[in-house]
């Protein structure tokens, strides 16, 4: 009566039975005959790179792809789905290095930068087959027949005009910003980038550095030598040290400690120096201390010619910024690699100590030439042997690398260009609100936090292959234009 049903059903026979049904009877097309006149509902694929193998995290994301396009399929909605190919930036890139042997930018430069494109443009279609098999394997209905490609000029041009009326409306601008810098990519990297490349538990130095106070604290005389304590995990940062930033209402103590006389806050004193291990000699307020001077740990250190003058530097200052959580209440600010913001308030210089290869600048017998963080243990020795150091130890922490190429990243201040996203960021926030996430708590944590913590979108990389910016700028007087379109450039 019935048709005999098998004990065991062979899964992956039943789905390939069922693919070759969908392809004999044009299902996918026909959906989409069927519904033309309906409503539509517009599904544009976040493209893949094609230059390297599909994984299966992949499948899980395309099967997230397919659902929604089917579910509104089923509700009448005329759906296009156009795929797409992500053709530029570092994934190609650093794919092509491998292939030359190329160790960074100066290798690209050497071999070539139009070889250098070449071979990107021939690489980022390499494994296409291998994505198409995927495709039709797991059933994801998308057109890749007339795929939408990053690199052609249709897609470069739609950049341009984006880019336009975001300059017209004043959200495209060009600024000195510390921004997260890849060392061996040489180039910025944006938010997102930085947070697919964190890490748990790197370890890393912990060192307490001596900064020697010149002159007299005020109201003492006759003290001897006086040093500022200040803690860091970055060692390679303290030859750019262009300031000490204390808390202007905290209490910090004067204290005799292992026959040196020291300057912390209060609140830390027995976390860093032990109870009942040192003697307290005068008590300040943050405020109190603010503006005195300190011998520099590094002589002639290279700055910004366009900066305020050296002289400016190596004194204390106050700002609220500083934590009495960790440290010594007196943090070590180097505008270059992460605090420029709080030296421009207060008139700081903008001192290097490595250049954004993550270098060590060559004015340094000691380190100079070595890769930052190589030249870690290097400070840490010359500061002990000179007696600028209180004690050294390892910490293990957070710490971002490079997403692509897996290198230690490093705050750094140079130019770049951006996208004022901070000038829409309530609208962003409340547009959230409107969006019914699954899971739901996505809307006001992971996701709403980004919102509530946005910053202005770094956009410029300094790279080859990818969609230029177009933006032209007068040699002579500086005038800068914002082209539109190929035919604007043209004119």
């Amino acid at each position: 009566m019935f048709k005999e049903v098998p004990s065991q059903v062979d899964l992956p026979a039943l789905e390939r039975a069922i693919l070759e049904f969908w392809k004999k009877e044009r299902i996918f097309q026909r959906s989409l005959e069927q519904t033309a006149g309906g409503p539509r509902f517009l599904f544009y694929e976040g493209p893949p790179t094609a230059n390297g193998k599909p994984g299966i995290h992949h499948m899980l994301a395309r099967a997230f792809k397919d659902l929604y396009p089917r579910y509104k399929t089923m509700r009448g909605y005329h759906v296009g789905r156009k795929g797409g190919w992500d053709t530029h930036g570092l994934p190609v890139e650093i794919e092509v290095e491998k292939e030359i042997g190329s160790t960074g930018k100066a290798d690209i430069e050497k071999y070539g930068l139009e070889r250098f494109n070449v071979r990107c443009r021939e690489s980022v279609f390499r494994y296409v087959r291998e994505w198409e098999r995927l495709t039709e394997r797991m059933a994801f209905w998308v057109d890749v027949d007339a795929p939408y490609i990053t690199f052609h000029n249709s897609y470069i041009e739609t950049g341009w005009w984006i880019l336009r009326q975001l300059w017209d409306r004043g959200l495209l601008f060009e600024d000195y910003k510390v921004t997260m810098h890849c060392p061996r990519c040489n180039t910025s990297l944006a938010d997102h980038e930085v947070a697919q490349g964190f890490r748990d538990d790197v370890d890393d130095p912990s060192v307490w550095v001596k900064f020697r106070l010149k002159g007299s604290l005020p109201g003492w005389h006759d003290l001897g030598e006086v040093f500022f304590l200040a803690w860091t995990t970055t060692p390679w940062t303290l030859p750019a040290n262009a300031a000490l930033a204390l808390a202007p209402s905290a209490q910090y103590l004067l204290v005799q400690y292992q026959g040196q006389k020291l300057i912390l806050a209060q609140a830390r004193a027995q976390a860093v120096l032990g109870r009942g291990r040192y003697k307290v000699i005068g008590r300040f307020k943050g405020e109190e201390l603010e503006g005195l001077r300190y011998e520099p740990l590094y002589q002639g250190v290279q700055g910004r010619s366009d900066q305020v003058s050296a002289d400016a530097g190596y004194r204390t200052i106050t700002d609220t910024i500083v934590s009495l959580v960790d440290g010594t209440g007196m943090v070590h600010i180097a505008p270059a690699y992460g605090d420029l913001e709080i030296g421009r308030r207060t008139g700081l210089p903008t001192f290097f100590s490595v250049d954004l290869s993550g270098t060590a600048l060559p004015h340094f017998p000691k380190f100079g030439g070595k890769f930052f963080k190589d030249a870690d243990p290097l400070i840490t020795a010359d500061l002990e042997q000179r007696g600028l150091l209180l004690r050294s130890e390892r910490v293990k922490h957070n710490y971002p690398f490079c997403w692509r190429c897996e290198a230690p990243l490093l705050y750094y201040a140079k130019t770049s260009w951006y996208i004022r996203t901070t000038a829409v960021k309530e609208r962003l926030i409340a547009l959230n609100q409107t969006i019914n996430w699954v899971p739901e708590h996505i809307k006001n944590g992971r996701f709403g936090d980004w919102l509530n913590n946005n910053v202005d979108w770094a956009l410029s990389r300094e790279r080859f292959w990818g969609t230029p910016l177009p933006i032209w700028r007068c040699q002579s007087c500086g005038y800068q234009e914002c082209i539109g379109s190929v035919a604007e450039l043209s004119q």
